[in-house]
């Protein structure tokens, strides 16, 4: 790639796109699951003239210093990856995005099902159900924690079905809704330095790389769900990235009224602790700041009362940084 380039300007993200597509031509895969690093119309990896489905997840405000600062803008960059003809899979969204996605499909001919009106899943008796034209699916719960994940779940399965191929069947749909692994997004951390401090003090402690506002949102409702099955507090320990939506990400998990404590790790990209426990504060929040995630941790787990469900958050960098203390924290 390398020397093709032949010294002209490219990021690693590009170059290394460039690199694997290469690689997936040259070794055929029985299915090619790719994707975009940002936005959708300019990014590296949207260069497919035929796609067997395309989807969207929640789009969101992100990236806003590319991909524009409202939910249309997001939503027109995001909607670059719809082809002629090709399924449309897209999430639950909000209006203003809806809108401006289902303009884009209807230019283009590319057959749409949304999320909530076209396909939709839900907890029932302790499974999933899923439902969509084509009927009804009785499904194991997933295995990802956290209610948000019945809708990633009806994603992922909606873009199967609308692939029709015939070697994913039912059976299949139902043994990856019940075995999906996915690293940091509320991945309870079980072993290595920080589970054991958390062990020692009775508590559980999750890891999620939640990392926007609708991330945040998600992770809020999950943390109210922990409190409303126990009682036990809940301690966020959020270390974002400076140009990331700090207020937003704090509003959203401020719903919770819970403590914040805030975290620097090992990135020049990295927020200052002090100042987004400052921010936090300004929304009525209880916050400490800290040096790292490890003083971050031994802080949520002081003082007295119940031991409390500490969730580690703010950016896959931390994530990155938590998973890399242990080998034993890596998922299986």
């Amino acid at each position: 790639m390398e020397a093709v380039n032949d010294g002209e300007p490219i990021t690693f993200f590009e170059i290394t796109a460039a690199a694997a597509l290469t690689a997936f031509a040259e070794t055929p895969a029985d299915l090619c699951l790719v994707e975009v690093g940002l936005g959708g119309r300019f990014d590296a990896t949207n260069v497919f003239a035929d796609p067997a489905v395309t989807v969207i997840t929640p789009i969101d405000y992100d990236h806003k210093e590319y991909l524009g600062d409202t939910l249309a803008a997001i939503a027109r960059e995001k909607a670059g990856i719809l082809r002629p003809n090709a399924p449309a899979v897209v999430a639950r969204q909000r209006e203003e995005a809806v809108t401006v996605v289902e303009a884009m499909a209807a230019r283009l001919g590319a057959p749409l099902m949304l999320g909530g009106r076209d396909f939709d899943a839900y907890a029932q008796a302790g499974r999933l159900a899923y439902q969509d034209e084509s009927g009804l699916l009785d499904l194991p719960p997933p295995a990802l924690f956290g209610r948000h994940q019945y809708d990633n779940a009806a994603v992922a399965i909606a873009a199967v079905r609308a692939l029709k191929d015939g070697r994913i069947d039912d059976g299949a749909i139902a043994r990856g809704v019940a075995s999906a692994v996915w690293p940091a997004r509320m991945q309870r951390l079980t072993a290595g330095p920080l589970a054991d401090l958390a062990s020692r003090r009775g508590a559980d402690l999750w890891l999620d790389g939640a990392h926007n506002p609708h991330g945040a949102r998600a992770l809020a409702q999950t943390a109210a769900d922990f409190t409303a099955r126990d009682g036990r507090p809940v301690v966020f320990v959020l270390g974002p990235l400076a140009r990331k939506d700090v207020a937003g990400i704090i509003s959203a998990l401020a719903a919770n009224r819970s403590k914040l404590i805030t975290v620097g790790f090992q990135s020049d990209l990295a927020a200052d602790p002090t100042a987004v426990a400052d921010q936090a504060r300004a929304f009525g929040l209880v916050a400490e700041a800290c040096a790292d995630v490890t003083a971050g941790v031994r802080l949520a787990l002081s003082g007295e009362g119940p031991a409390p469900h500490v969730l580690i958050c703010g950016s896959l960098y931390l994530a990155g940084e938590v998973l890399a203390l242990s080998p034993e924290t890596l998922p299986r």
